[in-house]
């Protein structure tokens, strides 16, 4: 397939572990995901090593990898749902994870992308519920998010989903660009920006529990602000993708209550012009006991990345399924 572009082969010397080399070629599968301190990072590598079988590995039946044969899955760091849009798009990436209003959005060129549609995009699966963390440092409130105006806010970094709903959000509440001192930073910067004291707040959306706040609340301290019933439904009346949530109290340290927030999904995300006989293969591969074990054995959020949930909410979206994708569903019994 010429648009799966070749690696180094430092890399394929790196990657392909297993045995002499094989003469079946292999094929790179890069899946866009976040940053090392967010929760698309890991969840995108337990993917990559789910439907991985490279080359020369031992067959699935005899203990090796249960992946698509010859595959070699690369879980990518990049700034997230935006940037892995337009990259899949662009055929720079040939998977991604994002947010599905960002995706939504993105497809059919509506809201900040208006007039510019991105048409490759498909679906593969519904993932899990990325919920937004307003974070504030140890001992601090809000009563709404127009107190944040005149604050230093860390409103994520440029080219992530989080950036496009907070600045939504914010705006509802009169808060924009003009009038907060806002810091476009990723999860990790912002963290360390909040615990020396040099932000008030921050945003991020992600599962829980997210690596860098987990090590925040047990350094430094924080609280997470707990939005109002009447607060999340002003949210989801503007942004319909999200819709309320609550992050259980004790899944941070110090954060003893539970949270309420609002909450969208999470995609896996490919290009259009993947054969239906790839995706087929790596929806199936997704769905393994193989890969059930990985995903129920590695970051919490994998849990709740299910078979019978992977449809949840693609119907009403308006973004496509890829054909290789829904076929598996159908054969499933999981589509009509």
């Amino acid at each position: 397939m010429t648009f799966l572009k070749s690696l180094s082969g430092a890399l394929i010397s790196a990657t392909i572990v297993a045995g002499p080399a094989a003469a079946q070629d292999p094929t790179f599968f890069r899946i866009g995901t976040g940053g090392a301190g967010g929760t698309y990072f890991p969840i995108g590598g337990t993917i990559a090593n789910g439907i991985s079988s490279p080359p020369g590995s031992r067959a699935c039946e005899d203990g090796g990898q249960c992946g698509v044969p010859g595959l070699i899955a690369i879980a990518q760091s990049t700034t997230a749902s935006v940037f892995n849009n337009a990259a899949v798009q662009n055929g720079e990436l040939e998977a991604g994870l994002a947010a599905a209003d960002v995706t939504r959005s993105m497809y059919l060129g509506e809201g900040k992308f208006d007039g510019k549609p991105h048409p490759n995009l498909r679906i593969v699966a519904n993932l899990f519920p990325e919920d937004l963390h307003l974070v504030l440092p140890e001992g601090t409130s809000i009563a709404s998010l127009a107190d944040l105006e005149g604050q230093r806010v860390g409103i994520a970094q440029a080219g992530s989903g989080t950036q496009v709903a907070v600045l939504q959000m914010l705006n509802e509440w009169g808060v924009t660009r003009d009038n907060m001192d806002e810091a476009e930073l990723n999860n990790s910067q912002s963290a360390e920006r909040l615990a020396d004291g040099q932000i008030d707040a921050y945003f991020y959306a992600a599962g829980w529990p997210v690596a860098a706040m987990v090590q925040l609340s047990s350094t430094k301290g924080m609280s997470l602000h707990s939005f109002s019933d009447e607060d999340l439904q002003r949210i989801n009346d503007i942004i319909p993708a999200y819709i309320p949530s609550e992050i259980p109290g004790g899944v941070y340290e110090g954060v003893d209550e539970a949270v309420k927030t609002p909450a969208v999904s999470a995609l896996l995300v490919v290009s259009s012009e993947l054969s239906d006989e790839l995706v087929y293969g790596i929806t199936e591969a997704m769905w393994n006991e193989n890969t059930r074990r990985l995903l129920d054995n590695g970051h919490a959020k994998g849990q709740q990345i299910t078979v019978e949930s992977a449809l949840d909410g693609i119907a009403t979206l308006g973004v496509p399924l890829h054909p290789g994708a829904e076929r598996f569903y159908r054969e499933a019994g999981l589509m009509d």
